[in-house]
């Protein structure tokens, strides 16, 4: 590895006048730090490219005493190339582990856990695990999806926490989830079925029963105290606004989102170095593609562009996406690596970021709230971001009302949002469900309702054909087959974008790649709408003909005056020069 100095914390007792050395003269300590709390100690250790696997050890003395402390080297079983990443060729499914599947019921309950399993309480553990998600691969493989985005799976010790972003121990997977083997396991199975692992990283906070906050390293580890501490601002243009108060930036930065999450300061170097690296020893040990970095705005912004660089130094294959939960496409570019708005010298290299602003027009178009025009103003904006391509577009996830709920049931007007995600430039993005027209409600435990069919005392099973309603495979199959579709012709997933202004709710994507051009006409409007051929010679004087992917349809345009393109549908046409 290009990184190869670690900076290693022990615990123990009494870390005052201690002299630290190495049983064997390969692994080289280069500095040792004791801090104000003597229970900690600090080594920068540099470990050779040739060190061989194998448990080494540290002696530790103060002239009176010697305490000898194991420390493992592992194998590398990956390559720094074998990190795949994500980009817009792929289509990444959003799971809740918690809520998709229980593959084993003997973890539900474990002795010592605050948070115990319930059935009864919405925002109890419902037992999804590690184990669920391994049995359901080959269904998520045949419906298309190539990437796994699990919300964290690290070890929560709190209450309410089946969420899993308070974290109690970031070297451990929570049991009720598996263990690290477990979470190894599942990326190489996921691996042999082809489909990518996105792990959720959260560096912003930690949960209030970690046992740091019992027994700090140093005092500035987090900031504040449990008993005197600032709240988040929650203000994300702070950061970059040129006319905002420093003051807010603080507040967003160093504030506490809730009284049991305190916020970490990675303004220490010695927290800075112990969350990369802790970043580092994930990837290496279970081989993920790729990391999506959780509330990004909230965290020290030199931190995470350190992160980032080092992450992508390392594994250049790698992507990172950072939640970026804001509605103005600027101010969500200033986050992106390269932005063209960032008036500072400074560089996230952040290469993904969360299109919220695309959302919110979706989401304001399935309401009813607005036409699909604002989809179009929206897209129009993208002169603003450095990489439109990398973009995560979606129209839900697990801290939003789910797309069918805002639709108020209307199907075709879901289905239009699908073809929006899918088909236009970026990344897209669907929650767990969402391919059976799931609803919920508008607390987070009803949009993160369990999967059905995943859990024993589940009266349907939804992974099954046969155990889905005549409704739910509807939808079931034409996701499915939008997601082949995307899977199979390039142009529609990485093709450059055009698209023409939404005439009379009329919204046309073009898209190409080499050769291969593709179209996707939506028809938003409550009535049938009749295409003319010679209008759609006006945007595409090279098409002969057109052959309709879903139906499979060829369409001469020399031939046809008209073709029909039904009230609030999606249809998708190969163009034939």
């Amino acid at each position: 590895m290009k990184w190869d100095t670690l900076q290693l914390i022990v615990y123990g007792n009494n870390f005052e006048n201690v002299e630290v050395k190495s049983d064997d003269s390969r692994l080289k300590i280069l500095n040792s730090f004791p801090t104000e709390n003597k229970s900690y100690i600090f080594i920068d250790v540099i470990i050779p490219k040739d060190l061989q696997a194998g448990n080494y050890n540290f002696v530790f003395s103060n002239g009176i005493s010697e305490k000898e402390i194991s420390f493992p080297i592992l194998d590398r079983k990956h390559s720094d190339d074998e990190h795949n990443g994500f980009s817009n060729e792929d289509i990444i499914y959003l799971i809740f582990t918690d809520r998709f599947c229980d593959g084993n019921p003997n973890n539900n309950t474990i002795g010592d856990s605050l948070d115990q399993f319930t059935s009864e309480d919405l925002d109890g553990r419902k037992g999804g695990d590690i184990e669920g998600i391994i049995s359901k691969l080959k269904y998520l493989k045949d419906l298309g999806v190539t990437v796994l985005w699990i919300t964290p799976m690290l070890e929560n010790n709190m209450y309410m926490s089946y969420h899993g972003y308070a974290a109690t121990d970031f070297y451990k997977i929570d049991p009720r989830f598996g263990s690290n083997e477990l979470y190894k396991k599942l990326v190489e199975e996921a691996h042999n079925q082809g489909l990518k692992i996105i792990l959720d990283h959260v560096s912003n906070h930690i949960g209030i029963n970690h046992y740091w906050v019992k027994n700090l390293p140093m005092h500035d580890w987090y900031n504040g105290t449990p008993e005197n501490f600032i709240k988040a601002s929650h203000d994300k243009m702070a950061f970059l606004d040129i006319h905002g108060d420093s003051t807010i930036v603080k507040m967003n930065q160093q504030g506490w989102f809730t009284d049991y999450m305190p916020d970490l300061n990675q303004r220490n170097p010695f927290l800075k170095n112990y969350l990369i690296q802790n970043t580092l020893w994930w990837i290496e040990f279970a081989g993920i593609d790729g990391i999506r970095e959780d509330t990004y705005p909230y965290s020290d912004q030199k931190y995470l562009a350190d992160l980032a660089k080092t992450i992508l130094t390392e594994y250049p294959n790698f992507n990172i996406v950072g939640e970026i939960w804001q509605g103005v496409p600027a101010i969500i570019s200033g986050y992106q690596s390269k932005s063209p708005v960032r008036l500072v010298n400074f560089d996230s290299n952040l290469p993904t970021v969360t299109d919220f602003a695309l959302t919110d027009a979706i989401r304001d178009f399935l309401s009813g709230k607005e036409s699909i025009y604002k989809v179009y103003e929206t897209i129009a904006q993208d002169i603003v971001y450095s990489d439109p391509d990398n973009l995560l577009v979606f129209v839900d996830n697990h801290d939003v009302d789910r797309a069918m709920l805002l639709a108020k049931g209307n199907v075709d007007k879901f289905k239009i949002a699908l073809n929006l995600i899918l088909f236009t430039r970026g990344i897209p993005q669907i929650f767990y469900g969402t391919e059976i027209g799931i609803e919920g409600g508008t607390k987070h435990g009803e949009l993160r309702q369990p999967f059905p069919g995943g859990f024993s005392d589940d009266f349907q099973n939804a992974f099954l054909d046969n155990g889905r309603t005549e409704y739910e495979n509807d939808i079931f199959y034409y996701v499915k087959d939008l997601f082949h579709l995307r899977n199979q012709y390039p142009s529609l997933s990485k093709g450059k974008l055009r698209h023409i202004y939404p005439f009379d709710d009329i919204y046309i994507l073009i898209k190409s790649y080499d050769d291969e051009m593709t179209m996707v006409v939506i028809n938003a409007r409550g009535e049938d709408f009749s295409f003319e051929s010679l209008q759609l010679k006006k945007f595409l004087p090279e098409a002969n003909e057109i052959v309709n992917l879903k139906s499979n349809t060829e369409i001469n345009l020399k031939a046809v005056d008209r073709f029909l393109i039904n009230k609030m549908s999606a249809e998708i046409f190969l163009i034939r020069k």
